[in-house]
């Protein structure tokens, strides 16, 4: 490679930061298991759901960006400014409600995950990576481990190699890409739940924190309002961001859907009860090691996303109480927010004695999260279109009417989930 051209590969690189984290975030045990039941139930049935959910997670995404880095504060902060304390209290709440959920259901998994492997210990394991994660968030700079840990995600193109190790039936897949198919209740709460993975609250509030923290680390960075000459520039680099990290995201969403159809579908299991069910899936490509490759994707989104999980719901209860929020801060210097972190974390812990399979635990997490989605996205809407918040960078019409309309969709499938019968 020229030398010109490998600089701007790396100039490239460098603009990609909290939009990234996000996308891989958002692919985390909840979305390999409501992808991989999808694809195993209804087959190549679904894929236009993911079609169609991109350019809407884009846009509610870029709307948390836009938020944080024009105000320089977060969402949970712009919202208390604009809209009444309880109500605004009362959607952190179903945040945080909706976040020990996936917590407990994505470290269940992963306990899960590794009795899959070794063949014992799930409720230990389960303990183990919550402590581990919990020590982490504590004691280590998030940015420094999740470098780290976004190699373990590569695992999860194992399963776009299954597509190149299987017969696919391509018209069939091209259908499933562009013909909307909704055939029974199941399919309309699998649609809800793949809704609530992709476009979840707990990464709006991510995404919108993470560009504060971008505006507080950087000396030559100033909130939008106050620097709007900074502004062409870093709405480029949020585009950029966000539109490579939720394609990435995307792209292995379709990719699990797939292998799932064209390998557990096609030979008759519609139904993922266990891990080693939706291990399966990955037979063609890894054999013997399927349940190794498998349980290295589980751990390893896990630790990903559960910093984002019980970070984003710290984030949101801290900035609307005024408290110090922050990963990069020590403890004593922001109790109450790593206190939420820890209390989400050990609560979430419970979720592993429940009755529910952790399988079964991630795919109503996701049920949950598109449920909850639809307030949250709507008080974000109304915050991005004030000028009392945003000044003069308000959302353009363009990504107002895509805001709106991702969460008109949330909305009409979370009210179709209640009442087909």
């Amino acid at each position: 490679m020229k030398l010109g051209a490998r600089l701007r590969s790396i100039a490239l690189f460098k603009q990609l930061g909290p939009g990234l984290v996000t996308g891989a975030a958002d692919d985390d045990p909840s979305g390999i298991a409501t992808y991989s039941q999808a694809g195993a139930q209804f087959g190549f049935g679904l894929l236009w759901t993911m079609v169609l959910a991109y350019p809407l997670m884009c846009s509610v995404q870029l709307v948390s960006a836009h938020i944080g880095r024009v105000t320089g504060c977060g969402l949970a902060k712009n919202m208390g400014d604009i809209l009444p304390r309880w109500l605004v209290t009362g959607l952190v709440s179903l945040l945080f409600i909706a976040n020990t959920i996936n917590i407990g259901a994505d470290i269940a998994a992963m306990g899960a995950a590794a009795e899959m492997v070794v063949g014992w210990g799930s409720h230990i394991f389960t303990i183990l990576f919550a402590l581990v994660s919990l020590t982490l968030q504590l004691f280590v700079p998030y940015r420094r481990y999740s470098s780290l840990l976004k190699w373990l995600t590569l695992v999860l193109l194992a399963y776009v190699a299954v597509l190149f190790m299987v017969k696919l039936d391509w018209s069939l897949i091209g259908l499933g890409l562009i013909m909307p198919s909704v055939s029974s209740k199941e399919a309309v709460v699998t649609i809800v739940a793949i809704f609530g993975t992709t476009i979840s609250p707990y990464l709006f509030f991510w995404q919108s924190a993470q560009e504060v923290e971008e505006v507080t680390q950087d000396d030559d960075a100033e909130p939008l309002v106050e620097a709007p000459w900074q502004a062409r520039r870093e709405f480029r680099r949020m585009r950029l961001d966000t539109f490579s990290g939720m394609a990435i995201s995307n792209l292995v969403a379709l990719a699990i859907m797939i292998a799932t159809a064209a390998t557990l579908h096609a030979s008759g299991q519609t139904s993922i009860g266990t891990a080693a069910d939706a291990a399966k899936a990955l037979e063609p490509v890894a054999g013997r090691f399927a349940f190794l490759l498998f349980a290295l994707g589980i751990i390893g989104t896990g630790l990903l996303a559960v910093p984002v999980l019980a970070g984003s719901a710290a984030y949101a209860i801290g900035e609307s109480r005024g408290w110090k929020c922050g990963l990069e801060h020590k403890p004593w210097e922001a109790v109450g927010f790593y206190v939420v972190i820890g209390l989400a974390t050990l609560l979430g812990i419970g979720i592993d004695w429940s009755e529910l399979d952790p399988l079964k635990a991630l795919f109503w997490s996701a049920v949950i999260n598109g449920i909850t989605a639809v307030p949250i996205m709507i008080a974000m809407m109304i915050v991005v279109s004030k000028h009392s918040a945003m000044g003069k960078f308000t959302a353009r019409p363009q990504l107002l009417f895509l805001g709106w309309l991702a969460t008109c969709v949330m909305a009409a499938a979370a009210i179709a989930m209640l009442v087909v019968r």
